[in-house]
């Protein structure tokens, strides 16, 4: 999906996607994937109401996320034990080496732009199964 042929300026059109380690399907965006860039990314993320990322961190790189449409709980923590609302129009910053794992609970469609402070979103990513498991369990006993 590499196109580094660009002669410094560099569009990425609409319709091509991935889906990532943290299992959610992007809108492929500016990355070391499509453009060939190194120090930053953005990438379109959907997440369909009730649908909620894999636990990971990013080592070494910082992520931003602006929701342009719904709102997206934030897990985040050691134990995934604290958690935030973002809304429309707001800017979320989960700093480098922090676990985390997005969701949609709001019954609606959520999109969200989200940047790296790297090249591509899927670099340093450190997968957490064992969060998956724990936050589950908890969300699970929340609804029962």
């Amino acid at each position: 999906m590499t196109d580094t042929s660009h002669d410094g300026v560099a569009i990425v059109r609409p319709g091509q996607t991935y889906t990532g380690k943290q299992g959610f399907t992007y809108g492929a965006g500016i990355s070391r994937e499509t453009v060939g860039a190194q120090h930053i990314c953005m990438n379109l993320l959907p997440i369909p109401d009730g649908v909620m990322a894999k636990a990971h961190y990013h080592d070494g790189i910082e992520t931003i996320a602006y929701v342009i449409e719904g709102e997206i709980v934030v897990h985040y923590g050691d134990e995934l034990e604290k958690q935030v609302i973002v809304k429309a129009g707001e800017h979320c910053l989960v700093g480098a080496g922090v676990p985390h794992a997005p969701r949609n609970a709001s019954g609606a469609m959520s999109r969200a732009l989200i940047a790296h402070s790297s090249g591509s979103d899927q670099d340093g990513i450190v997968m957490l199964p064992e969060l998956d498991a724990k936050l589950a369990a908890r969300l699970e006993a929340e609804t029962t």
